[in-house]
């Protein structure tokens, strides 16, 4: 049978095949963003089961921060994936539902037991359809152009950002006792509405591409101003920020539907608006 059936013996000058490609380390850098960003929302959740609400706030908004970078150096090193989008959406799932909500319930919500544990519960949830429904949008073809300068409903960061304004404003001085925890359920219970409301908001991810030579300079500064308040007043800037996001919510409305009037009419036949959909 060996006679029949010799060994197989490859050839020494034969070059052999990698079993795997090699990954390029565009594609690599924009993850490591992602699961630092990961790191933080975790590390905020341990804060919080330690009563240190303050840092595990500004891991939150640190996580916030990257979460905006991490997309827009893929797009830069041309390094996004359909692993990136997924690794992006459970990081986001983590940072900006479980831990603001577990740091809210124990902040405040806990006085109300069980009830604000619904609440909580609410929260994380409406965090994880709204990024479900996101992540369904990105394979509609039908989807026009200038949509993509709007969300469908709060987005994740700024939603956990603006739950967040109770824990602003205890920083801040104000007394938050055992009787503001229904004020703050209901707040809560709000922005989850608005995390999964089909409510159109403004993106600006189309914001910046292209800059007029004679606003550089303003933009510079503008950016170390805004930069050098919120290293020197951050929970006032917080506080301001998240008022001026909700306040502006209906100006964002307004202009989609103005732009949705002036949008031909001529839609394909099995195309939806995904503004309607979920």
């Amino acid at each position: 049978m060996d006679d029949l059936f010799p060994p197989f013996e490859p050839d020494a000058n034969e070059p052999r095949p990698r079993r795997f490609k090699p990954v390029p380390f565009r594609m690599i850098a924009p993850n490591m963003i992602t699961l630092m960003a990961l790191c933080l929302g975790l590390t905020a959740i341990r804060l919080a089961f330690e009563g240190k609400f303050e840092p595990a706030v500004i891991a939150i908004i640190a996580a916030a921060v990257l979460d905006g970078i991490d997309g827009r150096v893929a797009r830069l090193l041309k390094g996004t994936s359909r692993f990136g989008a997924e690794l992006d959406s459970l990081a986001d799932f983590v940072n900006f539902g479980c831990a603001p909500a577990l740091i809210l319930y124990g902040f405040a919500l806990h006085n109300l037991k069980s009830l604000g544990w619904i609440v909580a519960l609410i929260f994380a949830i409406a965090m994880a359809l709204r990024l479900a429904r996101f992540n369904a949008m990105l394979d509609d073809p039908n989807r026009p152009e200038w949509k993509k300068d709007y969300f469908v409903g709060m987005p994740a960061p700024a939603g956990a950002m603006t739950a967040m304004l109770p824990l602003y404003l205890h920083f801040l001085g104000f007394g938050f006792e055992a009787w503001a925890a229904p004020a703050i359920l209901v707040y809560v219970l709000g922005i989850a509405l608005l995390v999964v409301s089909t409510v159109p908001t403004f993106s600006g991810k189309t914001m910046g591409k292209r800059v007029p030579r004679g606003l550089v300079l303003p933009i510079f500064l503008a950016g170390v101003a805004a930069f050098g308040l919120l290293i020197s007043f951050p929970f006032e800037s917080l506080v301001a920020i998240s008022a001026a996001y909700i306040v502006g919510l209906p100006l964002g409305a307004a202009q989609y539907r103005r732009r949705s009037r002036l949008e031909p009419q001529t839609r394909p036949e099995s195309g939806e608006d995904p503004a309607s959909a979920i």
